[in-house]
């Protein structure tokens, strides 16, 4: 008796996924610090909340959010005791975000300009305070 009510135990869990997904793909995705590869991105989580999500990519604005992930019903008490413990299947529960970048503006990349504030900085850096 007691052996099956472990096996019956020992088989509840609930995976938790969530997914950055940008347009366009290939952005460097950071969830709260942390990088977590290049978008779509993927990783597992413990704790449902508001994650701080940073999204990167040359030629695009660098994005930021504060993203809330809600539990599903079977995550909030006292369900969670059940379906983390006690449910004979395991539970996949995913969360997929997706964000759209926008692109710098054109001149943001004249070379022209670039050394300009280059050879700016390098004059301002002689002369010191």
């Amino acid at each position: 008796m007691l052996a099956a009510l472990l096996a019956v135990c020992a088989t509840g869990c609930v995976s938790r996924r969530l997914t950055v997904r940008t347009n366009p793909p290939g952005a460097i995705v950071e969830v709260n610090g942390r990088r977590i590869g290049t978008s779509p991105a993927s990783m597992d989580f413990t704790y449902y909340g508001t994650y701080e999500i940073r999204m990167s990519r040359p030629g695009f604005e660098t994005l930021v959010v504060k993203q809330p992930v809600a539990p599903p019903w079977y995550q909030v008490p006292p369900a969670d005791l059940i379906s983390d413990n006690l449910s004979p299947v395991q539970i996949t529960n995913r969360h997929e975000f997706q964000y759209a970048l926008t692109p710098l503006p054109p001149a943001a990349f004249d070379d022209h300009q670039l050394q300009e504030r280059a050879q700016d900085f390098r004059n301002r850096s002689r002369t010191g305070p």
